[in-house]
């Protein structure tokens, strides 16, 4: 009697094993939170491709740009939790939850991170111009100029303004903050000295150091960028406080399955360690960084808590 309910408990087992729908068997979709064009985009569209060649699937890009990302984050989140929609995102996907209105999902609980695909430091430039050689002198120079010095912006709350504002918190100065649509007229009004600092992405910014155009004061990783070994980290500048990783990733919303999520991390690690992705993360100052979806989850809500807390400990306005 024993040996036949255990037999039948067995059987019914198998049988609901056999019958979970295999995955994928459809094509994915993978929201992009931008628009079409950039490295960010071109990150995207790689990893979209090699997944889809181990999963035997297409997987097809959707930009869906605004809101500075929002837009294409809550479609992703509110997205059936099937497996067949994904979210690429990037740190900015923190920023827009410090600095935003109440949101219509938990950006926690709402989402299955899947990994970390990448990471790249911000870099603190200041104009040709201005006397300063140095993270220190800049601050010594805050020091005597309260809210006198000028810093350019991609817009209110973007991680180039509440980045400033961190490294400002850190030192113990203030700064004006000048926002601008996008670092490309902020950097414009930099280089000709109209503003005395600006903070964005180490490839955009590197790229203008390495002109001559601007003055590369510190990178804000725990290390020296590989790519610019001669310029010091803000720790060793002297705020150690002051780290900054801007990062790429994939999350799905929550409830997907384990098993989906688990496959997905563990296909998003063996592309990483292709040199391929390794030379396309170069080319942004970044490096590949493969992570379990415990870590980046991890990454995530102490990123989320972070920029929420600077924003409410400076009182910052974003609207």
């Amino acid at each position: 009697m024993e040996f036949s309910v255990l037999t039948t408990a067995l059987s019914l087992g198998g049988n609901a094993q056999a019958q979970q729908p295999a995955w994928p068997e459809r094509p994915i979709k993978l929201i992009v939170p931008y628009a079409p064009g950039g490295g960010t985009d071109l990150i995207a569209r790689t990893i979209a491709n090699k997944l889809s060649s181990r999963l035997g699937q297409p997987i097809i890009i959707d930009n869906r740009g605004g809101a500075g990302g929002a837009l294409g984050i809550e479609a992703g989140i509110k997205a059936a939790p099937d497996g067949y929609t994904l979210l690429f995102t990037t740190s900015a996907y923190a920023t827009i939850v410090a600095t935003g209105k109440k949101l219509p999902y938990d950006p926690v609980r709402d989402i299955a991170p899947i990994g970390s695909i990448g990471t790249t430091p911000l870099l603190v430039a200041v104009p040709n111009s201005l006397p300063v050689k140095t993270l220190g002198e800049l601050i010594d120079l805050a020091r005597t100029k309260p809210n006198g010095l000028t810093y350019g912006s991609g817009g209110v709350g973007a991680m180039s303004h509440l980045g400033m504002e961190m490294l400002a918190a850190e030192a113990k100065v203030q700064f004006t903050h000048i926002p601008y649509k996008g670092m490309a007229p902020a950097f414009n009004d930099l280089m000709a000295g109209h503003l005395q600092a600006g903070l964005t992405t180490f490839a955009t910014a590197n790229t203008l150091v390495e002109s001559g155009k601007v003055r590369g004061l510190a990178v804000t990783s725990a290390r020296r960028s590989p790519f610019a070994p001669q310029i010091p980290t803000t720790a060793e500048a002297g705020f150690p406080g002051f780290q900054i990783d801007f990062w790429w990733g994939l999350v799905a919303p929550a409830r997907v399955p384990s098993q989906i999520v688990k496959r997905l991390n563990g296909e998003l690690n063996e592309i990483l360690a292709q040199p391929e992705m390794r030379d396309l993360l170069a080319r942004e100052g970044g490096v590949p960084a493969p992570s379990s979806t415990a870590e980046f989850g991890k990454l995530i809500a102490g990123d989320i808590a972070r920029w929420t807390r600077l924003v409410k400990d400076r009182n910052i306005k974003t609207e």
